[in-house]
């Protein structure tokens, strides 16, 4: 019997582009997250003196941030129906939102670790643009789909990634102009964007923890995107807490300040509140329940949220004064940051076999 004939370079490529095309074909619309977590960590990692892991996560994130806008893309290019049908879907689309909140985290990331700037600003007006398109297309697009599934089915917590995309603008923009002022016309824009940002939370939470309280769960329901119910009012608290910190150079937020820091305060309690909740979930399924912890793409919707409490933290204590609310980030750093790497090693091993083809 002859043997199989060795694999050629030019075999080699081919099969190397058709995964890369597949990959592209069934891109996650919320793969962006893995920009958001890496960005978060970095940023927590830098405020508690971890800065070689800060500036390492950095360059991974200018890995990523890049190869997923390639395949994103090209999936619009090649698979056009597939992302129309992504952008209609009430479980799908809204993690298209975590391309607004990712570049923007990616410039935040970029601004408070290196100082770089320019870099921020240009990720800024980026992000700004890109959220005013994705953020009238999703809700447009969902509205007026002809055949809706129900709430049981449809809502879940990457809804609320439409608020975390606004509030990345808030922070961003506020992480660069700590000097001076911008013009008046941007500070408007970002506070009601602030304010956007709290009204889709608030909008959006009580459809979702109505789901959760009176609608029949099974384990895999309860899936990583839940997390980002604390995210959300999290990066709030952090967009609440970054305002307050602009007060005293922001001419236009002198005025709401009393009400800036009540509203900041109840959007961190929120968020605390949420933790020992989710925790008790994870515990119900993984443990009670006995289901198998595997990677999944939607897994960074859990590391962000855990990131962005560790930092929302750190600012908010600076931000009201207190000083006793140091050792809750000085702890959660570590926590946020093996959930990082337990999330990096899930997804190293999914791209070794999409490589190798197994």
């Amino acid at each position: 019997m002859g043997s199989a004939p060795a694999d050629t370079p030019q075999t080699t490529r081919t099969g190397l582009r058709a995964r890369l095309t597949g990959g592209a074909a069934s891109l996650f619309p919320g793969y962006f997250a893995l920009v958001m977590a890496t960005g978060v960590v970095s940023i927590a990692c830098h405020f508690m003196g971890l800065r070689p892991v800060a500036l390492a996560l950095i360059g991974i994130n200018w890995v990523a941030w890049p190869v997923l806008w390639f395949l994103t893309i090209l999936r619009a290019v090649r698979f056009r129906g597939e992302l129309l049908r992504d952008i209609s879907d009430h479980q799908r689309a809204p993690g298209f939102f975590t391309i607004v909140a990712g570049t923007c985290v990616l410039g935040t990331q970029n601004v408070v670790v290196i100082g770089a700037t320019t870099v921020g600003i240009a990720l800024w007006w980026f992000g700004l643009i890109l959220w005013f398109v994705i953020m009238y297309t999703f809700f447009t697009a969902v509205t007026v789909r002809a055949r809706k599934p129900t709430l049981a089915r449809g809502i879940n917590g990457a809804w609320l990634i439409a608020a975390v995309s606004t509030q990345a603008v808030v922070v961003l923009r506020g992480v660069i102009d700590v000097a001076a002022p911008p013009p008046e016309a941007i500070q408007f824009q970002v506070i009601a964007m602030f304010l956007i940002g709290c009204m889709l939370y608030l909008a959006i939470i009580p459809l979702i923890f109505y789901r959760l309280t009176f609608v029949p769960m099974q384990r895999e329901d309860f899936s990583p995107p839940y997390w980002i119910n604390m995210g959300a009012v999290a990066i709030t608290a952090l967009a609440g807490s970054i305002l307050l910190l602009r007060g005293e150079t922001w001419p236009l937020l002198v005025p709401l300040l009393p009400f800036l820091r009540g509203f900041t305060f109840f959007f961190w309690a929120v968020a605390s509140w949420w933790i020992p909740f989710l925790f008790l979930l994870m515990l119900w399924r993984y443990v009670w329940m006995r289901d198998r912890f595997t990677y999944e793409p939607a897994i960074w919707g859990m590391v962000f949220p855990l990131a962005m409490y560790t930092t929302s933290t750190y600012q908010f204590d600076r931000a009201m004064g207190y000083g006793f609310l140091d050792p809750i980030p000085r702890v959660l750093v570590f926590v946020a940051l093996t959930a990082w790497l337990l999330g990096m090693v899930g997804l190293m091993r999914r791209v070794y076999r999409a490589v190798r083809g197994t």
